[in-house]
């Protein structure tokens, strides 16, 4: 939809999916005021969409704002691709976390993004950016790079598009250079991430691979950087990486084919 100086103007469901992105994990409620900020969507537009929303129940009315509603909850629950994918990795990762006492992630790729379907943490460990349901620029972590090294050419296109955002004084923001590290990813068939995607983090990933032998989700073990250790932990992530792969029906194609 266009306005009347020619500019691009998201549709009313456009809009609405702005409020709906405006949820956080964590916050009990979020204002009015805030959702409109959030999404960028003028307040009276915000109170009229959320109002029609609620009567989906897609968001609830509470005393301080709104929250997401059950109908919210109960569509996550039947995507499948995401929800087989859980199901399936679900004991890989346990086996992975117990075995190596470090926190495990499993992700999957949105556009320039990874979005983390599950974390185990640990006791002890360094303060993540990365929580279940939240997102984080793809080329500042490892399941992020693996997804890039190892998914379709489209994923690397968006975060080119958008811009390699700098996370920390580490991140790779130069297009050249990232070029560089996935050549270099692919040909070892893991990632490892030191301090890019947050400060004292370090970690390894290893890409899942779907039937096709492209990339459809990333294992990855983190820990501290002034103590991890990659050589160690490499064979227990590709090993659990390679498991679920085959659970999802790779058929062991070399990697090289997959590009």
């Amino acid at each position: 939809m266009r306005n009347a100086a020619g500019a691009d103007r998201p549709s009313m469901l456009g809009r609405a999916m702005r409020l709906l992105a405006g949820f956080r994990a964590g916050e009990p409620e979020v204002s009015l005021a805030e959702l409109a900020r959030r999404s960028g969507v003028a307040k009276p537009t915000a109170h009229r969409l959320l109002g029609e929303l609620e009567t989906w129940s897609m968001v609830e009315r509470t005393p301080g704002g709104y929250r997401l509603g059950l109908r919210a909850f109960e569509l996550g629950q039947v995507v499948p691709r995401q929800r087989d994918l859980q199901e399936s990795a679900m004991p890989i990762l346990t086996d992975l976390h117990e075995a190596t006492r470090e926190t495990v992630h499993l992700a999957v790729p949105d556009g320039a993004d990874v979005i983390y379907l599950q974390k185990l943490s640990v006791a002890g460990g360094p303060r993540l950016p990365s929580r279940l349901g939240g997102r984080m620029p793809a080329h500042c972590t490892g399941v992020g790079k693996v997804l890039l090294a190892f998914g379709p050419p489209q994923l690397l296109d968006a975060a080119l598009e958008r811009g390699l955002v700098r996370c920390t004084p580490r991140s790779v923001t130069a297009p050249g250079l990232l070029a560089e590290r996935l050549a270099e990813i692919r040909a070892r068939g893991h990632a490892e991430e030191y301090e890019e995607s947050a400060p004292g983090v370090a970690c390894v990933a290893a890409p899942v691979l779907g039937p096709d032998g492209i990339a459809v989700a990333a294992l990855s073990i983190t820990g501290w950087s002034t103590r991890f250790a990659p050589a160690r932990v490499v064979p227990a992530v590709r090993t659990a990486a390679l498991g679920l792969s085959r659970v999802l029906g790779w058929g062991g194609a070399p990697r090289d084919a997959v590009r």
